[in-house]
Parts: structure tokens; C-alpha cells; sequence
């Protein structure tokens, strides 16, 4: 068996630079950035089937692929991540202003999961916008109740090559080592590695 997931860590998210992921221009980010703290991350990707019926029985069946909601719960939410995530502003005097006009850009977001052989499983998603961070609080009793934030976005395919998730296993025979020990350091677009 080659190792099942059994934990996440090393998120990190890159805005995509507007005016990129079109027609016939491809997507390009900025730099990756360590969001710490991964206590749980859920991609449910959205498909639509119909079958087709004829001579009373199924002859045929069609699929479309839909969107991928994507629910992340991290320890925190820093301000400086708030901003980047959600489009909100950070003002002089270093409080986090969210408003209704903000625009949340698209991003990449990229993590590890670990297996329990010991390897890791590599993953990017690459484009999709975060929604405001949902919040429940209550009163501290007499056992401590952690209370951290849940992330919600929406991902979708590229428009430029309809791409919406690459992943490796480190562990996979032919991977290349320079691959995986630099798999955060951008946004992975299939280039060649030069060993």
C-alpha cells in the first residue's frame, strides 16, 4: 500500500494577477505565501450527470463538471491574510476595515498532505475566491472550547486551459526531488524540471 492521507499542513495561497487566465492568456501568480495554522480543508467538486434513455435502457450518460466549494479551517486569521484573501483594507492605524465593496481576488491556494507511510501527497488548487470568515463564539467555561475561524471559497476551472487541481505523491516513482523540495515556491504550471 502506498500510504494513506492523515494530515494537512504547509498551506499557502498566491493571488493570481489580474488580466491573466483568459481566452489565450495564461495564468500567472504572485508569490506564494505560508498561511499557517491547517486544521482541516474540504474540496467537494460539483458534477451534473444525465442518462440518456432509449429502447428501455440507458444507452448513454453525459457529465458536467461545476464548480469546487472549498472549506478551510485555520487556527486563526490574520489580518494581513484577512486582507489578501478577502479584499479588505488594512488602515493606518493598522485596523482591518471590511466593507461591502470589498473584492476578494482569485487565488491559488497549495498544501501537503501527510501519509501514513511518512511521504507526502503535493497539492495546488489554482483559482478561487474566498467569502467572509463565518464566526462562532461563545462564553469560556470550565473546559476550554477552541473556537477558530472556517474559510469558505468557491474554485473553478482556468479559463486558459480548464485545469483546476494538480497533486503528486513525493513517494510516486520518476517525481523529481527538485519538484517536491520546491513545490511552494510558486504556483505549479507543468514546466519541466531541470534535475
Amino acid at each position: 500500500m502506498a500510504g494513506v492521507t492523515v494530515g494537512i499542513d504547509s498551506i499557502f495561497y498566491a493571488i493570481m494577477t489580474p488580466g491573466t487566465d483568459t481566452f489565450d492568456t495564461p495564468a500567472a501568480y504572485g508569490e506564494p505565501k505560508h498561511y499557517a495554522g491547517a486544521i482541516q480543508l474540504t474540496t467537494a467538486p460539483t458534477t451534473n450527470s444525465a442518462t440518456l434513455y432509449a429502447d428501455n435502457k440507458a444507452v448513454e450518460v453525459a457529465t458536467a463538471f461545476g464548480d469546487i466549494p472549498v472549506t478551510l479551517n485555520m487556527t486563526d486569521l490574520p489580518d494581513a491574510v484577512a486582507a489578501d484573501l478577502l479584499g479588505s483594507e488594512i488602515d493606518d492605524n493598522g485596523v482591518l476595515v471590511s466593507s461591502a465593496a470589498d473584492n476578494a481576488p482569485f487565488v491559488a491556494i497549495g498544501f501537503r498532505a501527510l501519509k501514513s507511510n511518512g511521504a507526502y501527497r503535493y497539492v495546488w488548487l489554482f483559482k478561487g475566491k474566498f467569502q467572509p470568515d463565518s464566526t462562532d463564539l461563545s462564553t469560556k467555561t470550565d473546559t476550554p472550547t477552541f473556537q477558530t475561524p472556517t474559510l469558505n471559497a468557491t474554485f473553478i476551472p482556468r479559463e486558459n486551459d480548464s485545469q483546476w487541481r494538480v497533486r503528486v505523491d513525493a513517494d510516486n516513482p520518476g517525481v523529481p526531488p527538485t519538484l517536491i523540495t520546491g513545490w511552494f515556491d510558486e504556483v505549479y504550471d507543468g514546466t519541466p524540471i531541470v534535475p
